[in-house]
């Protein structure tokens, strides 16, 4: 049966990288999944009561613009999106580029495959920051999400930190997946299990 589920992005966060080339890399191998990628604004959820919201300004902002960008791809080009996903992944955590720079933006587009400007131009017209935004306050409103990555399931919602990144291995990268699927799904009496050390 095909697992579906929704994972929340977003592109700041060294976790969410973790999980996200998990769940690209199956998908890549044929992972029998339907998944919707969520765009969620960690610099929204740290915006003080009565504060600006990260949209009015998006580029102001660390990891906005670039979330624009993957909502745009997602939905106007979304054979292209798990390469763009990726990319952006790499631009902040193995380069460390500043995605809220425009030109960065479209390089890493570029680099993808894809047509930078367009993308630019599909971001300047609204509609993707409209879409980026009503994920997130879904996200808030309807699960409680707080942070990335969170997998989601129909009405269960878990935050999930996986401390190591698949290395192309898609058999691992399924099956760390499946667990975290597996784990919500049937023992959700689990709230919270941390290592109190990081093992080597």
């Amino acid at each position: 049966m095909t697992a579906r589920f929704s994972v929340t992005w977003d592109y700041l966060c060294p976790f969410a990288r973790n999980a996200h080339e998990h769940v690209v890399t199956a998908i890549k191998a044929g992972a029998d999944w339907d998944v919707r990628f969520r765009f969620f604004s960690l610099s929204q959820s740290h915006v003080p009561e009565g504060g600006e919201p990260v949209w009015v300004a998006p580029d102001q902002h660390p990891g906005v613009l670039a979330g624009l960008a993957g909502v745009a791809v997602r939905e106007r080009w979304p054979e292209q999106f798990l390469d763009v996903h990726l990319a952006f992944f790499r631009a902040r955590h193995d380069q460390g580029l500043d995605l809220r720079d425009r030109a960065v933006i479209a390089h890493v587009l570029y680099g993808a495959g894809i047509d930078g400007n367009r993308v630019l131009n599909e971001i300047d017209s609204g509609w993707p920051l409209e879409r980026a935004r009503a994920d997130h306050e879904e996200a808030v409103q309807r699960w409680a999400v707080f942070g990335v990555p969170t997998f989601i399931m129909h009405d269960l919602a878990v935050f999930v930190r996986l401390m190591h990144r698949p290395q192309g291995d898609a058999k691992l990268a399924e099956a760390a997946i499946e667990r975290v699927l597996d784990l919500a799904a049937e023992f959700p009496q689990l709230n919270e299990y941390k290592f109190t050390r990081i093992p080597r």
